[in-house]
């Protein structure tokens, strides 16, 4: 498969989930204090965050997505980079930023409230979830249970070259493979960031023009969409990828591919929170590079895109 050391969020398998994945880690407690029958990270109000193995979120693990509603995967592996390795490691800090995360998206006040649109989601009154640990590949098929998804891919590179270093398969290459092999519906595709140098003049070319599986990609090279409205695509399935390198290096430095002029954590946040009402199937964070992130602050800017991710997922309750 082509990904990259990417952390999941995405709808569980409705048949039998993944294999199962054997590890001898302890799930931290759990809360069920808030009227709910669904998994309940524990509040700050009494357990430290620090306290217990990490999970994300501090959720608890469970051996596969049997009975879940969604579950976050890590898959470390780094082996397709073409520059500053170091993401197969991006797993565990991403737990361990998680920590600080809390149960709701609270509603803010005054003009906090007029520009937070997407605020008082309540994903854990809404799903089933839990961290299903780490696997060596990506062993999500989503062709066979979706058919040919929509992308919102965001990112400084379009990942559409035919090959780096000589190589079909890394990680500039897996949305050309896509296409390739049909995975992508191209009429409903976006991407959000694409800046930096290239190979040639108009190295989005490939893109713009209608390919193989038919259709044509639209590329917005820069800006986020407006964050007060909903997203509508018809109703298609949708994957929603996010390489950290979409922001700029600045907020997000542990990366292995930085690029300037980038994003803003808030034009970030505002790309996920425009995807509610898309028919999410699944969400990927890439690209976080610990040993880049001599701060955290990358790894605490990833772990919070993933409970976006995770607020907008079909389902989920806003109180």
């Amino acid at each position: 498969m082509w990904s990259l050391c990417r952390n999941f969020i995405r709808p569980a398998l409705s048949t039998g989930g993944l294999p199962s994945l054997r590890r001898s880690v302890v799930a931290p407690p759990v809360s069920r204090s808030y009227g709910t029958s669904f998994n309940v990270p524990p509040s700050a109000e009494f357990v430290s965050r620090v306290s217990g193995i990490p999970t994300m979120n501090k959720l608890p693990h469970q051996e596969s997505a049997e009975g879940l509603d969604a579950a976050f995967i890590g898959v470390p592996i780094d082996t397709g980079t073409s520059n500053r390795p170091g993401a197969r490691l991006n797993t565990p800090v991403l737990r361990s930023g998680s920590a600080e995360l809390l149960l709701y998206h609270s509603r803010g006040v005054g003009h906090a409230a007029q520009l937070q649109q997407w605020n008082r989601a309540a994903p854990y009154d809404s799903l089933m979830v839990a961290d299903i640990g780490d696997v060596n590949v990506n062993l999500y098929d989503l062709k066979d249970t979706h058919g040919p998804v929509g992308l919102v891919h965001v990112d400084a590179h379009a990942d559409t070259s035919d090959v780096v270093l000589g190589e079909r398969i890394g990680h500039g290459t897996p949305f050309r493979r896509c296409v390739e092999e049909g995975l992508l519906d191209c009429s409903r595709v976006v991407q959000i960031g694409l800046r930096g140098s290239g190979y040639s003049a108009d190295s989005y070319a490939w893109s713009r023009f209608p390919c193989s599986a038919g259709g044509g990609v639209l590329v917005q090279v820069s800006g986020s969409p407006d964050g007060g409205g909903q997203g509508s695509d018809g109703g298609g399935p949708v994957y929603l990828s996010f390489d950290i390198d979409a922001l700029d290096p600045g907020f997000a430095p542990g990366t292995g591919t930085p690029e300037i002029a980038g994003l803003t954590p808030i034009q970030g946040v505002e790309i996920i929170r425009g995807c509610r009402g898309l028919n999410l199937v699944g969400c990927d964070l890439v690209e976080v590079s610990p040993p880049y992130d001599t701060t955290g602050n990358t790894a605490l800017t990833g772990a919070n895109l993933l409970f976006e991710m995770l607020c907008v997922l079909p389902n989920v309750k806003y109180l």
